[in-house]
């Protein structure tokens, strides 16, 4: 077995994996131990009731958050035209159709969100292999494949969260910052929520948002009380 860093045994002091935590007290704990070198992300995990094995009940959608991200979302558009024009004006880092599909093949560039218009899909489905694995292949049903690319850079320029269940039911997310304050993330962490909510499946029975967890870049996983963050 590995030996534990400095930082790692703070960690297993401060925190009872088997304690719910409030809101106020995961974030003293994250803010503590939190990097002095760089600024963290802060991380959520939400347990559905749902079975993944059971494809009406993958639950997926996209949420713009009040209080953004605090970070700079780069975006990659698919697009040529009127429409090209328009993704760089809403400010877009990288356009193009087949040049740009090259570029992810090559891996000359990186993107956190990839938008493509109906038309640029028959050069966008090419790199499933690529984008897949990313999690950034297009869907219209988060947004991303769109006519209207414009609302759709902005949308992820503001703080769009896409999100989905993972083979275990969970949906991961990132809500914001280790520096925010717990205002700001109960805001954002509620709007997630609520979106997540009306996608309840039909076929889902039982309890629908089981357990909740934080976590920051280089931190610990806390299990914290639902009813703070709504």
């Amino acid at each position: 077995m590995s030996k534990m860093s400095k930082k790692q045994k703070i960690i297993v002091d401060k925190v009872d994996p088997e304690k719910i935590y409030s809101l106020e007290e995961a974030m003293e704990i994250m803010q503590s131990v939190k990097s002095k070198n760089f600024e963290e992300s802060l991380d959520i995990a939400i347990r559905l009731g749902v079975d993944p094995n059971k494809s009406d009940q993958n639950v997926r959608g996209a949420v713009t958050l009040p209080n953004s991200l605090g970070k700079d979302v780069n975006v990659a558009v698919f697009a040529d035209g009127d429409q090209a024009n328009a993704a760089k004006e809403a400010g877009a880092e990288h356009i193009g159709m087949e040049d740009l599909a090259d570029k992810f093949k090559k891996e000359e560039i990186q993107a956190d969100v990839v938008i493509a218009t109906n038309a640029a899909m028959k050069v966008v489905g090419k790199l499933g292999q690529v984008l897949g694995p990313k999690g950034l292949m297009p869907n219209p049903k988060v947004g991303t494949v769109t006519d209207d690319v414009a609302v759709a850079v902005m949308n992820a320029k503001a703080g769009q969260v896409r999100f989905r269940t993972d083979k275990n039911g969970i949906i991961h997310g990132s809500i914001g910052k280790v520096s925010f304050d717990k205002d700001k993330i109960k805001a954002n962490a509620s709007v997630l929520l609520e979106e997540i909510k009306k996608l309840k499946p039909a076929s889902a029975k039982g309890i629908f948002i089981g357990s909740i967890a934080l976590s920051s870049t280089m931190g610990p996983g806390i299990k914290v009380n639902s009813a703070d963050l709504l």
